[in-house]
């Protein structure tokens, strides 16, 4: 279920031949769970069956007797149906219960298989390719994109081009294509039209391995597995060290919180991380990124769900992963990304506009109302919190 439900984390960290060897593991323990129990219960069932049979045998030969000895046939008759019908009620009755787990069985089974016999839309490619160079260039190349059984595209006819080592950030309001677009990145989905090139190489003629590898992700919905702190930020770096995963834990700026927990890097975080407040959960997913090191990085609304304290916190750590990395930052406030080399304003499924902040601004278009609706709406709410309003609350 956890490797279902964070899916994309798997994805990105290329952990699915991990979890599919966790899969087998388990299933494996339960068979032999499973099979051990059965064997028990096969043993104790006969066993209980051949004692209850004596008995009934015993009552009936010492009732069958008193009668013979009496010479009446009557109650012999009667004795032996009534035998007949104690000894076939509990098989029928077993019969009934096995049925009933044979369909509850069936039912469950319907459902796993129905997943595990899904054909995967986005796979390798017959024959992948190396990518041509190191670049982390990003293009997107006259891109379009609709989501099943949707009238309109997410994207439409969107060209970009991301400079290695750039900065760029995706605003606009909610259901502008802001997701579905660096969704292309490390193929989550792939597009209908045009292309999406990594370094000049299309990323659809590389393996899925290599290409997602190279990328990154943290996101406003930030998925722990049910483990320890260690092991959720090494995931993604099964042989990291205690030293490397410490560092990474002080780049996140969660190396204080950590270590003043009673079990430190050992606690167990509980099921998606319920046992860490929101920040801290944000922290240590910034910190398995940050060992990672790869050198494209997606933020997608990292900390649209976080208070103003954690969210200071989580953007000090955002500010050192960034560093020397190409990043695509989906903001849902702008003050976060005053400082990007790019920002791209989007409005369904298409750019209206890009360029720095000043420029923006001059411009006196999209950008211009949005930043100017959030600043204002800051005012408004000031009473309320710090910061300025997402954007999700200045399009209500």
């Amino acid at each position: 279920q956890e490797s279902i439900t964070g899916n994309k984390v798997v994805k990105i960290f290329g952990r699915e031949e991990f979890e599919r060897a966790r899969f087998r593991d388990q299933n494996e323990q339960l068979t032999r769970t499973f099979i051990s129990s059965e064997r028990i219960q096969a043993l104790t069932g006969p066993v209980n069956e051949v004692l209850a049979a004596a008995a009934i045998a015993g009552v009936i030969l010492y009732g069958g007797y008193s009668v013979v000895v009496s010479g009446t046939r009557s109650q012999g008759d009667f004795i032996a149906f009534l035998t007949s019908v104690f000894l076939l009620y509990e098989p029928f009755k077993k019969l009934s219960r096995v049925h009933n787990n044979i369909q509850l069985g069936l039912s469950g089974a319907d459902r796993i298989f129905e997943i595990l016999d899904t054909d995967p839309q986005i796979v390798d490619p017959k024959h992948p390719v190396s990518f041509e160079s190191s670049s982390a260039e990003i293009f997107f190349d006259s891109i379009s994109f609709s989501y099943p059984n949707s009238e309109t595209e997410a994207l439409r006819e969107v060209t970009l081009r991301i400079r290695e080592g750039s900065k760029v950030a995706l605003v606009g309001l909610s259901g502008s294509g802001k997701t579905s677009l660096v969704s292309l990145i490390p193929r989550f989905i792939d597009p209908e039209r045009g292309r999406v090139t990594l370094g000049g190489t299309d990323i659809r003629n590389v393996s899925l391995a290599e290409l997602r590898k190279r990328i990154a992700m943290v996101d406003q919905h930030t998925f722990l597995f049910n483990d320890t702190i260690f092991q959720n930020i090494s995931y993604g770096k099964e042989d990291a060290s205690e030293e490397e995963v410490h560092a990474a834990a002080k780049a996140a700026q969660a190396f204080e919180f950590i270590s003043q927990l009673p079990n430190g890097f050992q606690t167990q975080v509980g099921e998606a991380g319920m046992t860490l407040s929101g920040g801290e959960r944000q922290r240590i997913a910034i910190a398995r990124a940050v060992l990672k090191n790869a050198p494209i990085l997606i933020l997608d609304e990292a900390t649209a769900s976080l208070d103003n304290h954690s969210e200071r916190e989580v953007q000090k750590a955002l500010r050192e992963l960034e560093r020397e990395r190409t990043s695509i930052v989906i903001a849902h406030r702008l003050s976060t990304v005053l400082d990007a080399d790019m920002i791209v304003v989007m409005s369904r499924g298409r750019i209206v506009e890009q360029g720095t902040h000043e420029e923006l601004l001059e411009k006196r278009g999209e950008y211009k109302k949005l930043y100017e609706l959030q600043f204002s709406s800051q005012e408004l709410l000031k009473g309320q919190t710090e910061g300025d309003a997402p954007l999700s609350q200045v399009s209500r």
